[in-house]
């Protein structure tokens, strides 16, 4: 059969992978690569790039090495290949995670000529003992995928990544294939550069996943937003984003607290944890992965049907492939990404001690991103003309907010007139932050030192709010009235259709942007409304009035105020519904709690109220701040480990660890310190301080310092109280 042969390729393609068919763009890469040319592969998740370089490396002799830059990643992708083959020695990786025996084994299995795809990380491969271990080998032919890590320009840069050509010259002329699933013009240009490949032949499918619906939040209430959604399509699996490590451990345990399957992944965690909780979730024994961006690269689940962005990524590249691991089987997924300005605040602190380059390319692509979450326009245009694709809104078919429900328009015509007149007159060489600048009269360092605020026109557009010419400029770079030249820093300059429009200017409507403060009030003033019933609430504080004085107890031991107010919120009405509420265990909620849900059972019974059926999505159980440290205290205590201890253990001063111990114990949970009390206060000494907590009629240390201050510290007697509660409440 001939080296060539499109009967061989389809053969290998119906035996090993079991397709009758390829996809997309598929047969002519892989031919391409079998030609042994190189080749640029540019597709979205969910394609099919891995088939592109798998299929050619069975089929050709030698073995292929894949650069790829994550273990996990490597692992699944090995995993794969082994369970099309059923021969563990097809595939095989070599990086860090192995020891010295399972490194030997696989550097064998290369060696017998068994093994047809060796996946490399670029730092294992930089290693010298490596090198010349691969000068041994027959290669077929280099891929790196997740190209886009060569580029500055892109998202998830590495340094390493840049080495790749140097590195695989010493294995002499080999083909070299790049694969990615986001590439703007500028990124595909410093990939082929960089890998000196720019006589490669480019293939580009298009960006477009017409099963994904794309929506941007307010982020307000966002946890809240969150588990209802869950809870709303319970059983499917989703991928929640956040940017940093002790968010997605924070969110993963506020999920876990509200009965949702879910387990948190990032860098952070030791190999094994990574390892275990990825594969957790791919078979299923897990709905939900909390993760940062660490989490993700290449792994083959085609049924998650939801992508949660809680925080904003930092640029479109990084949105695009992490929304794309959304419906890889063609079935819906859902991309909802919550927006705040405060986060974009803390995106531009993190880099300000960047070097200058990296610190504008940084503040380009996070402007992107911004104007993307802002624009009224069809997301699904946004993200394709981000990538150089042209898309007609209509071809939407209500595939995301903006389509669905269709912000007012208003019309700009004078106004495009005049901007685009500007950005003219400036003759390419400035930025947006400048044009903005001049229009609306700030004096920035930059208007200065080029003497714009001396002009005539200096300021026209002070009638307009800077959002609103910000929106113009979006729509104009959109619609192709303006051009952006993104190598040189986002300099300005009018398109040929920008300039045929001012010689005939038409009326022109444009959507306005989304107005994310606006939205966060009106979210708010909704949360207000959604108040406690007075009229319940006054009757559940007789109640605990009443009880508290059967028991001896003073009234908020039985419940805190804000757990009557959610009573009186959410009509609670069994003691499973209780345990959803602020400051109610299960403890509390059996020893306390049956005359309440009798009560309001009762009182919505007389007073026709409709409760809501899923109470459990509407009332979002409160793990409070610093859930991880709250954890590792409770993981202490039942080690009896003393507070003492364990302040100095987190680095926590003991004042902090009491309150911290404090807020456990109203949040409902039951913990054991007498093992510490016991070390410090005599057995009469605490009974008289129960005794006074007893008849104290407010949660309040004061009135109690004033009685004992002069015997007990201030520690001691938070202490003590802490106990009371404890054992009274819970």
């Amino acid at each position: 059969m001939e080296k060539n042969s499109p009967e061989l390729l389809r053969k290998t393609l119906k035996e090993f992978f079991g397709f009758d068919s390829f996809k997309g763009l598929q047969e002519p890469v892989i031919q391409n690569i079998y030609s042994g040319n190189d080749t640029f592969v540019i597709m979205p998740t969910g394609a099919g790039k891995s088939l592109c370089y798998q299929l050619p490396a069975l089929c050709l002799p030698g073995t292929a090495i894949v650069i790829s830059p994550l273990i996990a990643l490597m692992k699944n992708q090995v995993d794969a290949v082994r369970a099309f083959s059923g021969e563990e020695g097809i595939a095989t990786f070599i990086n860090s995670s192995l020891n010295k025996s399972e490194l030997r084994e696989a550097r064998e299995m290369v060696r017998s000529g068994k093994t047809k795809l060796l996946y490399v990380a670029p730092e294992s491969l930089g290693k010298e003992e490596n090198i010349d271990f691969l000068k041994e080998v027959e290669i077929s032919f280099i891929a790196v995928d997740e190209a886009h890590c060569i580029s500055e320009w892109g998202h998830d840069f590495r340094p390493e990544y840049r080495k790749i050509r140097q590195m695989v010259s010493v294995f002499g002329d080999k083909p070299v294939i790049a694969l990615t699933a986001t590439a703007t013009e500028k990124v595909q240009q410093d990939i082929q550069k960089n890998l000196h490949i720019q006589d490669a032949k480019v293939f580009k499918s298009s960006f477009n996943r017409g099963n994904l619906y794309y929506e941007v939040r307010p982020k307000v209430n966002a946890e809240k937003s969150i588990i209802r959604y869950i809870k709303e399509n319970e059983g499917k699996s989703g991928i929640i984003y956040c940017l940093s490590r002790k968010k997605a451990e924070e969110i993963a345990t506020l999920l876990q607290a509200n009965g949702i399957n879910a387990l948190p992944y990032h860098a952070g965690f030791d190999s094994h944890t990574r390892a275990e909780n990825q594969d957790k979730f791919l078979m299923e024994g897990v709905d939900v992965i909390v993760a940062t961006i660490a989490f993700g690269m290449g792994i083959d689940k085609p049924d998650v049907r939801y992508v949660i962005h809680y925080d904003m990524p930092k640029s479109m590249e990084g949105f695009y492939q992490e929304t794309g691991r959304a419906g890889r089987d063609g079935l819906e997924g859902r991309c909802i990404a919550y927006f705040d300005y405060k986060d974009i605040e803390k995106l531009r602190k993190f880099m300000k001690d960047k070097p200058v380059a990296e610190r504008e390319i940084g503040s380009l692509l996070l402007h992107e991103m911004i104007s993307f979450a802002e624009s009224g326009v069809c997301r699904r245009k946004q993200i394709l003309k981000y990538f150089g694709e042209e898309f007609e809104e209509k071809q939407c078919n209500q595939g995301c907010d903006s389509c669905k429900t269709p912000q007012p328009r208003v019309s700009v015509k004078q106004e495009m007139i005049d901007l685009l007149q500007l950005i003219g007159h400036l003759k390419g060489k400035f930025g947006h932050k400048h044009v903005l600048d001049y229009i609306t009269g700030i004096r920035s360092d930059e208007i200065i030192l080029y003497r714009h605020d001396q002009k005539a026109d200096f300021g026209f557009g002070k009638f307009r709010t800077r959002a609103f010419w910000s929106s113009l400029l979006k729509y104009g770079l959109l619609y192709g009235f303006i051009e952006k030249e993104i190598e040189n820093y986002g300099l300005l300059h009018t398109s040929d259709f920008g300039n045929s429009y001012l010689e005939t200017p038409v009326t022109l409507e444009v959507p306005e942007d989304y107005d994310f403060t606006k939205e966060r009030a009106e979210d708010n003033t909704s949360t207000r409304a959604e108040a406690a019933d007075p009229q319940l609430l006054a009757g559940l504080k007789d109640i605990r009035k009443r009880i508290g004085k059967d028991k001896n107890l003073p009234p908020y031991v039985i419940f805190q105020d804000i757990s009557l107010e959610e009573m009186a919120t959410y009509y609670p009405i069994s003691l499973e519904d209780l345990t959803h509420l602020t400051g109610v265990g299960k403890g509390k909620a059996e020893k306390y709690g049956q005359p309440f849900i009798a009560y309001i059972e009762k009182y919505v019974e007389e007073n026709d109220i409709i409760r809501p059926n899923d109470f459990d999505q509407l009332v979002v159980k409160s793990i409070g701040n610093k859930s991880e440290t709250k954890i590792f205290i409770i993981n202490c205590i039942d080690k009896r480990i003393g507070l003492d201890d364990i302040a100095r253990s987190k680095n926590l001063s003991y004042n902090e660890v009491l309150n911290e111990v404090e807020s456990i114990v109203k949040s409902g949970t039951k913990i054991n310190i007498n093992y510490f009390v016991d070390g410090i206060l005599d057995p009469e000494y605490q009974d008289e301080l129960i005794e006074f907590f007893r008849h104290s009629e407010i949660d309040d240390l004061e009135p109690i310092i004033q009685e004992y201050g002069d015997v007990y510290t201030i520690e001691e007697l938070q202490l003590m109280k802490i106990k009371f509660i404890n054992e009274m409440a819970n």
